[in-house]
């Protein structure tokens, strides 16, 4: 009976997005995006696609997400919107994670994105347009990853911070104590397949077409640059998002090393108890901010 009732309330919900979707005004992308798609399955193969597709989807949204921070250390305006603003970026640093993102990026995540083709195959995801998901399903699709990524990233990112483990690998990642947009991917080689791993999980239970592949790249990119960032923007829609974490969230882990665990959202955090000593130190800030006024 209660199966009966989720179906029901599901396929309601579908509906109802259905009808809203049937009154918005045509897009006008869409026709040019169709075009593209088809002329891209015309003169590749579905290997060059999956494979050299992602890599090129990867690193040119990677550091086009990256492009605003870095240019926020080069504009006065935006220093008061600096999280930790006695530890300002340096030349020098952002260089050395540069050179370990390209070594992570071609060496440890390339050999992993060769197999996104025999995964499509093995599956039979499809890659035309005919069969291409909504834009609300695919963005259902895309928070489902979300979940699953934010939990597994959770309980290994935890894991990670063990006393016994954690100088061996996830010490590299804090290096930075006030984190950069860039510095989203900066971590030692067994930390990006162990923490990768869970966004890998999502794609394999709930991917219907290839497209999801980088849409959820896509989606993951713009979440971790932006709490990597170091700065938090007023009016940053990604904060309209229920339990989104956010920039302050994360910068604290990096500042503190202790607790915020999740990577997407706050609830694991707030279950467990990890966010204590963060809940803690914004208190603190808010009072004494109300004192200097």
């Amino acid at each position: 009976m209660a199966t009966n009732e989720n179906v029901s309330i599901f396929s309601s919900a579908s509906l109802a997005v259905e009808y809203v979707d049937s009154l918005l005004p045509e897009n006008p992308l869409q026709e040019p995006f169709k075009n593209a798609w088809n002329y891209m399955l015309n003169n590749y193969t579905k290997f060059q696609i999956a494979t050299w597709g992602s890599l090129i989807v990867h690193e040119a949204l990677y550091f086009l997400f990256c492009l605003p921070g870095f240019l926020f250390q080069f504009i006065p305006f935006m220093k008061k919107f600096k999280i930790q603003k006695d530890k300002p970026e340096s030349l020098e640093s952002q260089w050395k994670c540069f050179k370990v993102l390209l070594f992570n990026h071609f060496c440890i995540q390339l050999p992993l994105i060769c197999g996104t083709y025999y995964f499509t195959e093995y599956f039979n995801i499809p890659y035309d347009w005919e069969t291409m998901p909504r834009w609300y399903m695919l963005l259902l699709r895309c928070f489902g990853c979300a979940v699953i990524e934010d939990t597994w990233h959770y309980f290994l990112h935890r894991l990670l911070h063990h006393r016994r483990i954690y100088k061996y690998i996830h010490k590299i990642h804090h290096e930075f104590q006030a984190p950069f947009g860039m510095e989203a991917e900066y971590a030692h080689p067994l930390e990006t397949l162990i923490l990768g791993t869970g966004f890998f999980i999502g794609i394999v239970l709930l991917c219907d077409h290839v497209i999801l592949l980088w849409a959820w790249v896509t989606v993951r990119l713009i979440e971790t640059i932006d709490v990597h960032s170091g700065y938090d923007i007023p009016l940053n829609p990604l904060n309209l998002i229920p339990f989104y974490a956010g920039s302050r969230h994360h910068d604290f882990h990096h500042m503190n090393f202790i607790g915020n665990y999740a990577s997407t959202f706050t609830w694991w955090d707030r279950i467990f108890g990890t966010d204590s000593q963060f809940n803690a130190y914004t208190e603190k800030m808010k009072k004494l901010e109300k004192k200097t006024e």
